[in-house]
C-alpha cells in the first residue's frame, strides 16, 4: 500500500513542462539606408523602415503538452520597392496605369513628361505593405523529460508571395541531460504573385509597339538624349511561368555539457529550394548593350548620382538565377559561465551554396549581471562573404549571360554589428496588467554597418506575462 501511495504521490506532483499560460508581446523598430537599390538594377535609394509586432501566446494543454500561436505583422515602407514603377512623383496612376496593381484604363490622356528617378522613391502601391503571418506549434514531453518531440504549420503573406510551411522534430537527452541530440525537418511551399517593373509590364501587354498603352505619349530617349523608339528588353519580355518557390530544410544539432561552467553546441543544416528563385521585381543592366531613358535628357550624365532626380533607365530584363539552389551552413556554440556577474557566449557560422557563395559569422555576447532582476548585454557580430557567381553590379553584366542579378545581399561584402541591450525579470511577477504578471522585459539595440554604403538600425522590445 506504502509503494502504491507513492507512485500516485509521484504522478500527482510531476512537473510539469509549463506551469501556467505565458504571453510574449514583442516589437521592433527597423530603418536602413543604402545607395545599391536591387529594384533599380544595383544602384538607387535603399531607404526602407519597417515597424513589426508579434504575440506569442504558449498554452500547457497537460503536464506534457504545450501549444504555442505565434501571430504577427510587419508593416514596411520602401523608396526601392516604390520604384518598381518610377514614373513621376505621384505614381503611375497618374498616366492612368498602375502596373502595382495591373490596372489599365482606356481612357488615359498622354502625358509627355512622365519622369522618375532610382533615387527618388515614388507613390506607387509597392513602396509600402504589410506582411503577415500565424504559426502554431504542438510539442509533447516524456514522462522522465529526455525525449520530446514537436509539429508545427505556419503561414504568411505579403502582396506579392504567400508561404506556407510545416515541419516537426525531436529531441533527446543522455547521460544525466548532459548531452542533447536534435534534429529537425521543415517544408515551405511558396508561390509569388509577380510584380514586374512598369515598363516590362507594358511591353508585355502592347506586344512591344511603343506607340500603345503606358507608352503612349510618352517620350523615350537614348544615351545621347535623342528621341527614338528603339528600346525593347533582351530577347522581348514574357511573364514567368513557374511562380513556385519550395524550399525542404533538414536541421540537426549536438550539445554538450562541459563541465558546470562550460557548454558547447554544434549544428548543421541543409537546405535545398526549387523553383522560381529570383525576385520578378529587380532590374538588371548589361553593359553591353545601349541604355534607353524617360524623363530630362541633361541628367543622364548624372544617372548614377543622387544629384539625378528626373530621368529614368528602363529595364534590360529581371533579374534571372538558377531554379534550384542547396545552401548549407555549419556552426557551433560555446557559453562560459564565469562568475555570478559575467557570462559569455559566442558563436560561428560558416555557410556555403551551389551558387558559389560562402560566408563566415563570428559573433560575441557578454551578459553582465547587474542585479537580481536587470542584466545588461553588450554584443559584437562580424559577418563576411564573397560574391555569387551570378552577381554583377550595374551595367556590369553581360547580355549573353544565362543568369544575372545585382542585388547586393549577393555581392562580396563585410559587416560588423554592435548590439547593446537589457533585461529585467521578475520571477515572483509582481507587476500585474489585469490577469497577466509581467515576468520579463527585453530591449535590444543593434547597428549594423557593411562596407558598402549600407547600414542599418534596429531596435527590439520584448514583454513575457504569466497568466494568473
Amino acid at each position: 500500500m506504502k509503494v502504491a501511495a507513492q507512485k500516485d504521490a509521484t504522478k500527482v506532483y510531476k512537473k510539469r513542462v509549463l506551469e501556467s499560460t505565458e504571453v510574449d508581446f514583442i516589437s521592433s523598430y527597423y530603418v536602413q539606408e543604402g545607395d545599391n537599390a536591387s529594384v533599380t538594377g544595383g544602384i538607387g535609394n535603399e531607404h526602407l523602415t519597417d515597424v513589426a509586432s508579434s504575440i506569442i501566446i504558449s498554452l500547457p494543454l497537460n503536464a506534457d503538452d504545450v501549444l504555442t500561436i505565434d501571430a504577427g505583422f510587419s508593416a514596411y515602407t520602401s523608396a526601392s520597392s516604390s520604384n518598381g514603377n518610377p514614373f513621376d512623383a505621384t505614381g503611375a496612376s497618374a498616366n492612368g496605369y498602375d502596373d502595382d496593381d495591373d490596372r489599365y484604363e482606356d481612357k488615359r490622356e498622354a502625358v509627355a513628361n512622365t519622369t522618375g528617378s532610382p533615387w527618388v522613391a515614388s507613390s506607387g502601391a509597392s513602396r509600402s505593405d504589410v506582411w503577415t503571418t500565424i504559426n502554431a506549434d504542438y510539442a509533447h514531453s516524456s514522462n522522465n523529460r529526455d525525449f520530446s518531440w514537436n509539429i508545427n504549420a505556419s503561414f504568411s503573406s505579403e502582396y506579392d508571395y504567400t508561404s506556407m510551411g510545416f515541419g516537426g522534430g525531436f529531441l533527446k537527452q543522455f547521460n544525466q541531460k548532459n548531452t542533447t541530440l536534435g534534429l529537425s525537418a521543415k517544408v515551405y511551399l511558396d508561390n509569388w504573385s509577380p510584380i514586374y517593373p512598369t515598363e516590362l509590364k507594358s511591353f508585355y501587354q502592347v506586344n512591344g509597339n511603343l506607340n500603345q498603352g503606358f507608352f503612349n505619349g510618352v517620350t523615350i530617349i537614348d544615351q545621347n538624349g535623342n528621341t527614338t523608339n528603339n528600346w525593347k528588353p533582351i530577347s522581348g519580355f514574357d511573364l514567368i511561368k513557374n511562380k513556385a518557390r519550395n524550399s525542404y530544410s533538414v536541421s540537426i544539432s549536438f550539445s554538450q555539457i562541459l563541465s558546470k561552467n562550460a557548454q558547447i553546441s554544434i549544428f548543421a543544416d541543409l537546405v535545398q529550394q526549387q523553383g522560381w528563385l529570383a525576385n520578378p521585381l529587380q532590374r538588371v543592366y548589361f553593359g553591353d548593350v545601349q541604355n534607353y531613358f524617360i524623363g530630362n535628357a541633361n541628367s543622364i550624365k548624372n544617372y548614377s548620382s543622387r544629384n539625378n532626380t528626373d530621368v529614368f533607365q528602363l529595364a534590360d530584363d529581371i533579374e534571372r538565377l538558377p531554379s534550384s539552389r542547396i545552401k548549407t551552413p555549419i556552426g557551433m556554440r560555446f557559453n562560459y559561465y564565469l562568475n555570478e556577474t559575467f557570462v559569455v557566449r559566442t558563436y560561428y557560422r560558416y555557410y556555403f551554396d551551389d551558387w558559389g557563395l560562402s560566408s563566415h559569422t563570428a559573433s560575441i555576447e557578454m551578459p553582465i549581471k547587474i542585479s537580481d532582476k536587470f542584466t545588461l548585454y553588450p554584443s559584437f557580430r562580424y559577418y563576411t562573404q564573397n560574391a555569387a557567381n551570378y552577381f554583377a553590379g550595374y551595367e556590369q553584366h553581360l547580355s549573353s549571360e544565362e543568369f544575372y542579378t545585382s542585388d547586393y545581399d549577393l555581392s562580396a561584402f563585410f559587416a560588423n554589428q554592435f548590439g547593446f541591450g537589457f533585461s529585467y525579470t521578475d520571477i515572483f511577477t509582481k507587476m500585474h496588467l489585469w490577469n497577466l504578471g509581467l515576468k520579463s522585459i527585453d530591449v535590444k539595440f543593434y547597428k549594423y554597418d557593411r562596407n558598402t554604403t549600407f547600414s542599418s538600425t534596429i531596435v527590439n522590445a520584448g514583454f513575457k506575462f504569466i497568466l494568473d
